[in-house]
């Protein structure tokens, strides 16, 4: 690993939870850094009822998979959204 590779990652929280326009059965989760200055997406299929899968308060994503919030008022929602979130739960609470 080069001097400017790190295997660090940033703690973002659970801040949205959408469902695709286009795609059915696909759910859009948008977690954010508590500064809402990030944000990290993750699209999950729904394959049927029966597809169990955690979601937790706050994830690690790799920086590099992390967008920039550009939108003053889209990066307030976010801050407030995930300060309150890193308040009110653990990073591990299934929500």
């Amino acid at each position: 690993m080069s001097d400017d590779e790190s295997d660090e990652t940033v703690q973002v929280w659970l801040v949205e939870r959408t469902y695709s326009d286009d795609e059915q059965n696909i759910i859009i989760l948008t977690y954010a850094t508590s500064d809402g200055e990030q944000y990290f997406r993750k699209e999950r299929a729904l394959t049927s009822f029966s597809d169990v899968r955690d979601t937790t308060a706050a994830v690690e994503a790799e920086p590099g998979n992390l967008g920039d919030v550009s939108d003053p008022d889209l990066k307030a929602q976010y801050a407030a959204e995930a300060q309150r979130m890193q308040e009110i739960h653990d990073p591990d609470d299934v929500i």
